[in-house]
Protein backbone atom coordinates (compact mmCIF):
# COMPACT_ATOMS: atom_id res chain seq x y z
CA UNK A 1 0.00 0.00 0.00
CA UNK A 2 2.99 2.45 0.84
CA UNK A 3 4.26 1.93 -2.36
CA UNK A 4 0.83 2.77 -4.02
CA UNK A 5 0.69 6.27 -2.13
CA UNK A 6 4.35 6.79 -3.11
CA UNK A 7 3.43 6.50 -6.56
CA UNK A 8 0.46 8.17 -6.61
CA UNK A 9 1.59 11.10 -4.63
CA UNK A 10 4.56 11.46 -7.31
CA UNK A 11 2.43 10.95 -10.55
CA UNK A 12 -0.06 13.43 -9.27
CA UNK A 13 2.86 16.25 -7.99
CA UNK A 14 3.86 15.61 -11.35
CA UNK A 15 1.01 15.98 -13.63
CA UNK A 16 0.10 19.29 -11.79
CA UNK A 17 3.35 20.81 -12.34
CA UNK A 18 3.63 19.75 -15.89
CA UNK A 19 0.09 20.69 -16.55
CA UNK A 20 0.43 24.05 -15.22
CA UNK A 21 3.91 24.20 -16.86
CA UNK A 22 3.06 23.51 -20.55
CA UNK A 23 -0.30 25.35 -19.91
CA UNK A 24 2.25 28.45 -19.74
CA UNK A 25 3.48 28.01 -23.05
CA UNK A 26 -0.06 27.40 -24.14
CA UNK A 27 -1.13 30.38 -22.97
CA UNK A 28 1.71 33.03 -24.31
CA UNK A 29 1.70 30.98 -27.58
CA UNK A 30 -1.89 31.88 -27.94
CA UNK A 31 -1.36 35.34 -26.74
CA UNK A 32 0.62 35.90 -29.73
CA UNK A 33 -1.38 34.31 -32.40
CA UNK A 34 0.79 31.49 -32.60
CA UNK A 35 -0.86 28.09 -33.66
CA UNK A 36 -1.04 24.99 -30.68
CA UNK A 37 -0.65 21.75 -32.54
CA UNK A 38 -1.05 19.46 -29.50
CA UNK A 39 -1.30 19.29 -25.87
CA UNK A 40 0.07 16.26 -24.16
CA UNK A 41 0.59 15.27 -20.49
CA UNK A 42 3.32 12.71 -20.85
CA UNK A 43 4.57 11.95 -24.40
CA UNK A 44 2.69 9.45 -26.98
CA UNK A 45 5.80 8.32 -27.91
CA UNK A 46 5.87 5.92 -31.63
CA UNK A 47 2.41 7.35 -31.63
CA UNK A 48 1.00 5.32 -28.56
CA UNK A 49 -1.38 7.29 -25.83
CA UNK A 50 -4.04 6.46 -23.48
CA UNK A 51 -6.31 9.09 -24.27
CA UNK A 52 -6.94 12.34 -26.62
CA UNK A 53 -9.74 14.70 -27.67
CA UNK A 54 -9.81 17.76 -30.33
CA UNK A 55 -11.18 20.78 -29.23
CA UNK A 56 -10.62 23.96 -31.57
CA UNK A 57 -8.40 22.10 -33.66
CA UNK A 58 -5.81 21.39 -30.49
CA UNK A 59 -5.07 17.50 -29.86
CA UNK A 60 -5.07 17.08 -26.15
CA UNK A 61 -4.25 14.38 -24.43
CA UNK A 62 -2.07 11.87 -22.09
CA UNK A 63 0.54 9.94 -22.99
CA UNK A 64 1.58 6.50 -22.12
CA UNK A 65 5.84 7.60 -20.73
CA UNK A 66 5.43 9.81 -17.92
CA UNK A 67 9.22 11.28 -18.39
CA UNK A 68 7.20 14.89 -18.73
CA UNK A 69 4.88 16.44 -21.26
CA UNK A 70 4.71 18.68 -24.01
CA UNK A 71 2.85 21.42 -26.27
CA UNK A 72 3.70 20.77 -29.90
CA UNK A 73 3.66 24.78 -31.46
CA UNK A 74 3.48 25.25 -35.18
CA UNK A 75 6.72 26.34 -36.77
CA UNK A 76 8.93 25.58 -34.30
CA UNK A 77 11.98 22.51 -33.88
CA UNK A 78 10.80 20.99 -31.08
CA UNK A 79 10.46 17.37 -29.87
CA UNK A 80 8.56 16.36 -32.69
CA UNK A 81 11.16 17.03 -34.95
CA UNK A 82 9.07 17.76 -37.79
CA UNK A 83 11.52 18.75 -40.38
CA UNK A 84 8.67 18.23 -43.13
CA UNK A 85 6.59 21.15 -41.90
CA UNK A 86 9.43 23.75 -41.60
CA UNK A 87 10.58 22.84 -45.25
CA UNK A 88 7.13 24.42 -46.34
CA UNK A 89 6.97 28.36 -46.45
CA UNK A 90 6.67 29.95 -43.00
CA UNK A 91 2.86 30.55 -41.96
CA UNK A 92 1.65 34.26 -39.95
CA UNK A 93 0.34 32.09 -37.32
CA UNK A 94 3.68 29.63 -36.57
CA UNK A 95 6.18 30.51 -34.58
CA UNK A 96 9.17 30.80 -36.33
CA UNK A 97 7.53 34.11 -38.24
CA UNK A 98 6.98 35.63 -34.62
CA UNK A 99 9.66 38.50 -33.87
CA UNK A 100 12.14 36.68 -31.75
CA UNK A 101 11.02 38.56 -27.95
CA UNK A 102 7.50 36.87 -28.32
CA UNK A 103 8.94 33.88 -29.17
CA UNK A 104 11.43 34.37 -26.13
CA UNK A 105 8.28 34.93 -23.50
CA UNK A 106 6.77 31.79 -25.50
CA UNK A 107 9.85 29.97 -24.52
CA UNK A 108 9.72 31.37 -20.79
CA UNK A 109 5.85 30.90 -20.25
CA UNK A 110 6.68 27.50 -18.43
CA UNK A 111 9.11 28.47 -16.67
CA UNK A 112 7.26 31.74 -15.42
CA UNK A 113 4.47 29.70 -14.22
CA UNK A 114 6.33 27.07 -12.59
CA UNK A 115 7.92 30.16 -10.12
CA UNK A 116 4.19 31.73 -9.78
CA UNK A 117 3.23 28.33 -8.35
CA UNK A 118 5.88 28.04 -6.13
CA UNK A 119 5.25 30.57 -4.67
CA UNK A 120 1.82 30.56 -4.90
CA UNK A 121 1.92 27.19 -2.96
CA UNK A 122 4.51 28.29 -0.27
CA UNK A 123 2.50 31.50 0.79
CA UNK A 124 -0.64 29.39 1.35
CA UNK A 125 1.78 26.85 3.22
CA UNK A 126 2.68 29.91 5.32
CA UNK A 127 -0.79 31.58 5.59
CA UNK A 128 -2.06 28.32 6.85
CA UNK A 129 0.55 26.44 9.21
CA UNK A 130 2.65 29.56 9.87
CA UNK A 131 6.23 28.58 10.90
CA UNK A 132 6.67 26.36 13.40
CA UNK A 133 10.47 25.78 15.01
CA UNK A 134 12.53 24.76 18.16
CA UNK A 135 13.80 27.74 20.10
CA UNK A 136 17.62 27.21 20.16
CA UNK A 137 17.56 28.34 23.95
CA UNK A 138 14.99 25.12 24.29
CA UNK A 139 18.02 22.85 24.36
CA UNK A 140 19.45 22.99 27.51
CA UNK A 141 21.61 19.92 27.65
CA UNK A 142 23.37 21.29 24.10
CA UNK A 143 23.33 18.83 20.91
CA UNK A 144 23.84 15.39 20.14
CA UNK A 145 26.03 14.74 17.35
CA UNK A 146 25.77 11.88 15.05
CA UNK A 147 28.79 10.46 13.17
CA UNK A 148 28.33 13.16 10.59
CA UNK A 149 28.29 15.62 13.02
CA UNK A 150 31.19 13.88 15.12
CA UNK A 151 33.29 14.15 11.41
CA UNK A 152 32.78 17.44 11.53
CA UNK A 153 34.10 18.24 14.51
CA UNK A 154 31.03 18.93 16.96
CA UNK A 155 30.86 17.42 20.67
CA UNK A 156 28.17 15.87 22.79
CA UNK A 157 26.60 18.65 24.82
CA UNK A 158 27.84 21.73 22.42
CA UNK A 159 25.68 24.23 22.80
CA UNK A 160 25.53 25.86 18.96
CA UNK A 161 25.99 30.13 19.41
CA UNK A 162 26.21 31.48 16.19
CA UNK A 163 25.89 30.53 12.40
CA UNK A 164 28.11 32.73 10.65
CA UNK A 165 28.85 35.17 13.32
CA UNK A 166 25.17 35.46 13.74
CA UNK A 167 23.17 34.76 16.98
CA UNK A 168 21.27 31.02 16.09
CA UNK A 169 17.46 31.85 17.25
CA UNK A 170 16.04 28.38 15.59
CA UNK A 171 17.93 25.06 15.86
CA UNK A 172 16.15 24.30 12.59
CA UNK A 173 18.62 26.46 10.81
CA UNK A 174 21.51 23.93 11.38
CA UNK A 175 20.04 22.02 8.75
CA UNK A 176 19.29 24.49 6.40
CA UNK A 177 20.98 25.39 3.18
CA UNK A 178 23.41 28.51 4.85
CA UNK A 179 24.62 25.85 6.68
CA UNK A 180 24.85 22.69 4.58
CA UNK A 181 25.66 24.26 0.84
CA UNK A 182 26.79 27.80 2.34
CA UNK A 183 30.12 27.67 3.45
CA UNK A 184 29.73 28.10 7.14
CA UNK A 185 31.22 28.60 10.38
CA UNK A 186 29.52 27.63 13.40
CA UNK A 187 30.68 29.19 16.97
CA UNK A 188 30.05 26.62 19.92
CA UNK A 189 30.29 26.84 23.53
CA UNK A 190 32.44 24.20 24.85
CA UNK A 191 33.10 23.33 28.31
CA UNK A 192 33.26 27.04 29.10
CA UNK A 193 35.40 28.02 26.15
CA UNK A 194 33.64 29.64 22.26
CA UNK A 195 35.67 27.47 19.67
CA UNK A 196 34.49 28.04 15.67
CA UNK A 197 34.28 25.16 13.20
CA UNK A 198 33.96 24.96 9.57
CA UNK A 199 31.31 23.17 8.10
CA UNK A 200 33.01 20.88 5.27
CA UNK A 201 32.13 22.45 1.65
CA UNK A 202 31.81 18.67 0.79
CA UNK A 203 29.14 17.67 3.68
CA UNK A 204 26.12 17.02 1.26
CA UNK A 205 27.94 14.15 -0.08
CA UNK A 206 28.08 12.55 3.66
CA UNK A 207 24.57 14.06 4.27
CA UNK A 208 22.81 12.69 1.24
CA UNK A 209 22.50 9.02 2.75
CA UNK A 210 22.76 9.98 6.21
CA UNK A 211 19.59 10.57 8.82
CA UNK A 212 18.49 13.76 10.69
CA UNK A 213 20.39 11.29 13.61
CA UNK A 214 23.60 11.29 12.23
CA UNK A 215 23.88 15.07 12.00
CA UNK A 216 22.55 16.96 15.16
CA UNK A 217 19.99 16.34 17.30
CA UNK A 218 19.17 17.85 20.49
CA UNK A 219 20.59 16.28 23.28
CA UNK A 220 18.39 13.95 26.00
CA UNK A 221 18.88 12.13 29.27
CA UNK A 222 19.22 8.35 29.18
CA UNK A 223 16.16 7.48 31.19
CA UNK A 224 13.76 5.24 30.76
CA UNK A 225 10.21 5.66 29.52
CA UNK A 226 9.50 1.95 28.60
CA UNK A 227 10.74 -1.18 28.38
CA UNK A 228 10.26 -4.03 25.56
CA UNK A 229 8.95 -6.91 26.81
CA UNK A 230 10.85 -9.77 26.70
CA UNK A 231 13.97 -7.32 25.96
CA UNK A 232 17.38 -7.31 28.05
CA UNK A 233 16.69 -4.15 29.48
CA UNK A 234 13.57 -5.92 30.79
CA UNK A 235 14.62 -9.50 31.71
CA UNK A 236 17.45 -7.11 33.78
CA UNK A 237 14.70 -5.48 35.95
CA UNK A 238 14.97 -2.07 34.15
CA UNK A 239 12.39 0.41 34.98
CA UNK A 240 10.51 3.28 33.78
CA UNK A 241 12.16 6.18 35.52
CA UNK A 242 15.08 4.46 35.49
CA UNK A 243 18.31 7.45 34.90
CA UNK A 244 21.03 5.84 33.78
CA UNK A 245 24.12 6.80 34.91
CA UNK A 246 26.88 4.76 33.98
CA UNK A 247 28.41 1.25 31.64
CA UNK A 248 31.19 -0.20 33.10
CA UNK A 249 32.27 2.87 35.10
CA UNK A 250 32.10 4.89 31.77
CA UNK A 251 29.55 8.12 31.48
CA UNK A 252 26.28 7.52 30.42
CA UNK A 253 24.44 10.32 31.72
CA UNK A 254 23.01 10.80 28.42
CA UNK A 255 21.71 9.24 26.11
CA UNK A 256 24.14 9.66 22.78
CA UNK A 257 26.55 8.42 25.60
CA UNK A 258 24.96 5.36 26.22
CA UNK A 259 24.74 5.04 22.63
CA UNK A 260 28.50 5.17 22.01
CA UNK A 261 29.62 3.06 25.07
CA UNK A 262 27.07 0.27 24.28
CA UNK A 263 28.05 -0.03 20.24
CA UNK A 264 31.80 -1.02 21.67
CA UNK A 265 30.49 -3.57 23.85
CA UNK A 266 27.95 -5.37 21.59
CA UNK A 267 27.30 -9.32 22.45
CA UNK A 268 28.30 -8.61 26.20
CA UNK A 269 27.05 -8.57 29.71
CA UNK A 270 27.45 -4.91 30.44
CA UNK A 271 26.76 -3.49 34.51
CA UNK A 272 24.65 -0.30 34.29
CA UNK A 273 24.81 1.73 37.35
CA UNK A 274 21.43 3.79 37.47
CA UNK A 275 19.64 5.84 39.76
CA UNK A 276 15.99 5.25 41.19
CA UNK A 277 14.23 7.06 43.30
CA UNK A 278 16.66 8.13 45.04
CA UNK A 279 19.37 4.91 44.83
CA UNK A 280 21.73 3.61 42.89
CA UNK A 281 21.82 0.54 41.41
CA UNK A 282 23.95 -1.43 39.30
CA UNK A 283 22.50 -4.04 37.08
CA UNK A 284 24.06 -6.52 34.77
CA UNK A 285 22.35 -6.09 31.40
CA UNK A 286 22.88 -8.39 28.22
CA UNK A 287 24.02 -5.92 25.16
CA UNK A 288 22.77 -6.96 21.51
CA UNK A 289 24.07 -7.39 18.47
CA UNK A 290 22.83 -3.86 17.32
CA UNK A 291 24.20 -2.65 20.62
CA UNK A 292 21.15 -1.74 22.48
CA UNK A 293 19.42 -3.07 25.81
CA UNK A 294 15.28 -2.93 24.83
CA UNK A 295 14.24 0.31 26.03
CA UNK A 296 12.20 3.74 25.10
CA UNK A 297 14.22 6.90 26.22
CA UNK A 298 12.00 9.31 27.57
CA UNK A 299 12.29 12.59 25.22
CA UNK A 300 13.23 15.52 26.31
CA UNK A 301 10.50 18.09 26.55
CA UNK A 302 11.08 20.66 24.00
CA UNK A 303 8.76 23.38 23.11
CA UNK A 304 8.20 24.52 19.71
CA UNK A 305 7.27 27.69 18.75
CA UNK A 306 4.60 28.97 16.07
CA UNK A 307 5.00 32.49 14.13
CA UNK A 308 1.78 33.12 12.50
CA UNK A 309 0.87 35.10 9.43
CA UNK A 310 -2.04 37.29 8.08
CA UNK A 311 -2.90 36.85 4.54
CA UNK A 312 -0.52 39.25 2.89
CA UNK A 313 2.12 39.25 5.65
CA UNK A 314 2.39 35.40 4.46
CA UNK A 315 3.24 36.25 0.73
CA UNK A 316 6.86 37.84 1.25
CA UNK A 317 7.78 34.82 3.68
CA UNK A 318 6.31 32.39 0.93
CA UNK A 319 8.03 33.83 -1.63
CA UNK A 320 11.29 33.78 0.11
CA UNK A 321 11.01 30.27 0.90
CA UNK A 322 10.25 29.55 -2.42
CA UNK A 323 13.36 31.32 -4.16
CA UNK A 324 15.16 30.21 -1.54
CA UNK A 325 14.67 26.51 -2.64
CA UNK A 326 15.78 27.95 -6.37
CA UNK A 327 18.72 29.52 -4.91
CA UNK A 328 19.78 26.24 -3.46
CA UNK A 329 19.25 24.21 -6.08
CA UNK A 330 21.60 26.66 -8.05
CA UNK A 331 24.08 26.33 -5.92
CA UNK A 332 24.28 22.63 -5.72
CA UNK A 333 24.39 22.42 -8.96
CA UNK A 334 27.44 24.57 -9.03
CA UNK A 335 28.86 22.50 -6.21
CA UNK A 336 28.55 19.68 -8.57
CA UNK A 337 30.41 21.11 -11.03
CA UNK A 338 33.21 22.08 -8.81
CA UNK A 339 33.32 18.85 -7.60
CA UNK A 340 32.16 19.52 -4.37
CA UNK A 341 29.49 17.66 -4.49
CA UNK A 342 29.51 13.83 -6.57
CA UNK A 343 26.65 13.89 -8.86
CA UNK A 344 25.11 10.23 -7.61
CA UNK A 345 24.74 11.87 -4.06
CA UNK A 346 22.83 14.83 -5.39
CA UNK A 347 21.13 13.98 -8.09
CA UNK A 348 17.49 12.54 -7.50
CA UNK A 349 15.07 10.81 -9.96
CA UNK A 350 11.70 10.04 -9.80
CA UNK A 351 12.34 6.52 -7.36
CA UNK A 352 13.83 9.07 -5.26
CA UNK A 353 11.22 11.48 -5.01
CA UNK A 354 8.70 9.01 -4.37
CA UNK A 355 10.40 6.98 -1.73
CA UNK A 356 12.27 10.17 0.31
CA UNK A 357 10.30 12.88 -0.52
CA UNK A 358 6.73 12.10 -0.68
CA UNK A 359 6.86 8.63 1.12
CA UNK A 360 4.15 5.92 1.46
CA UNK A 361 2.00 8.14 4.01
CA UNK A 362 -0.36 10.78 2.79
CA UNK A 363 0.66 14.51 4.31
CA UNK A 364 -1.78 17.51 2.85
CA UNK A 365 0.95 20.36 4.40
CA UNK A 366 3.77 17.66 3.55
CA UNK A 367 2.41 16.79 -0.54
CA UNK A 368 2.29 20.18 -1.17
CA UNK A 369 5.40 21.35 0.24
CA UNK A 370 7.44 18.88 -1.77
CA UNK A 371 5.01 19.83 -4.79
CA UNK A 372 6.20 23.57 -4.05
CA UNK A 373 9.77 22.63 -3.82
CA UNK A 374 9.49 20.64 -7.19
CA UNK A 375 7.93 23.36 -8.97
CA UNK A 376 10.93 25.47 -8.26
CA UNK A 377 13.12 22.68 -9.34
CA UNK A 378 11.69 22.28 -12.57
CA UNK A 379 11.89 25.58 -13.12
CA UNK A 380 15.76 25.56 -12.45
CA UNK A 381 16.19 22.67 -14.74
CA UNK A 382 14.36 24.33 -17.56
CA UNK A 383 16.48 27.14 -17.39
CA UNK A 384 19.30 25.52 -17.86
CA UNK A 385 20.91 26.26 -21.58
CA UNK A 386 20.88 22.83 -22.50
CA UNK A 387 19.16 22.23 -26.16
CA UNK A 388 15.84 21.03 -26.22
CA UNK A 389 15.29 22.81 -23.10
CA UNK A 390 13.52 25.86 -22.63
CA UNK A 391 16.38 27.35 -21.34
CA UNK A 392 18.47 26.33 -24.40
CA UNK A 393 16.28 27.53 -26.82
CA UNK A 394 16.12 31.06 -25.14
CA UNK A 395 19.78 31.11 -25.23
CA UNK A 396 19.30 30.72 -28.94
CA UNK A 397 16.82 33.41 -29.04
CA UNK A 398 19.12 35.74 -27.39
CA UNK A 399 21.67 35.39 -29.93
CA UNK A 400 19.37 35.85 -32.67
CA UNK A 401 18.44 39.10 -31.07
CA UNK A 402 22.15 39.98 -31.13
CA UNK A 403 22.84 39.15 -34.29
CA UNK A 404 19.88 40.32 -36.09
CA UNK A 405 18.97 36.96 -37.87
CA UNK A 406 17.77 33.61 -37.15
CA UNK A 407 19.92 30.87 -36.32
CA UNK A 408 19.85 27.76 -39.57
CA UNK A 409 17.05 25.41 -39.26
CA UNK A 410 19.54 22.52 -40.13
CA UNK A 411 22.06 24.03 -36.92
CA UNK A 412 18.84 23.94 -34.71
CA UNK A 413 17.76 20.54 -35.93
CA UNK A 414 21.18 19.17 -34.64
CA UNK A 415 21.16 21.29 -31.44
CA UNK A 416 17.87 19.69 -30.94
CA UNK A 417 19.41 16.22 -31.47
CA UNK A 418 22.18 16.99 -29.06
CA UNK A 419 19.81 18.31 -26.06
CA UNK A 420 17.90 14.92 -26.78
CA UNK A 421 21.22 13.09 -26.11
CA UNK A 422 22.06 14.94 -23.13
CA UNK A 423 18.88 14.62 -21.47
CA UNK A 424 18.77 11.01 -22.12
CA UNK A 425 22.06 10.02 -20.60
CA UNK A 426 20.75 12.41 -17.69
CA UNK A 427 17.64 10.64 -17.24
CA UNK A 428 19.34 7.17 -17.31
CA UNK A 429 21.83 8.45 -14.95
CA UNK A 430 19.01 9.10 -12.56
CA UNK A 431 16.81 6.50 -12.56
CA UNK A 432 20.17 4.39 -12.67
CA UNK A 433 21.01 5.44 -9.78
CA UNK A 434 17.61 5.41 -8.12
CA UNK A 435 17.66 1.67 -8.11
CA UNK A 436 21.26 1.26 -7.32
CA UNK A 437 20.17 3.29 -3.44
CA UNK A 438 17.26 2.01 -3.34
CA UNK A 439 18.40 -1.55 -3.61
CA UNK A 440 21.84 -1.25 -1.79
Amino acid sequence: MEVLVMIGQLLLGLSILIILHEGGHFLAARAFGIKVEKFYLFFDAWGFKLFSFTYKEVEYGIGWLPLGGYVKIAGMIDESMDTEAMALPPQPWEFRSKPAWQRLIVMLGGVTVNIIVGILIFWMLTYKYGETYIPNNQLKFGIAPGKVGMQMGLQGGDKILAINGKKLERFDELRSSKVLIDKANITVLRNGETKTIEIPADILNTLSDASPADFITPRIKAEVDSVFVGGYAAKAGLLKGDALLSVNGESAIFFDQLKTVLTAQKNQTVQITVLRNGGVFTIPVMVSGEGTIGFVVKQLDIKTKTTEFGFFAALPVGASKAWGSLIDNAKGIGKIFKGEVRADKALSGPVEIARKLYGGVFDWARFWTITGLLSMALALMNLLPIPALDGGHSVFLLIEMIKGKPLSDKFMERAQMVGFVILAALMVFALGNDIFKAVF
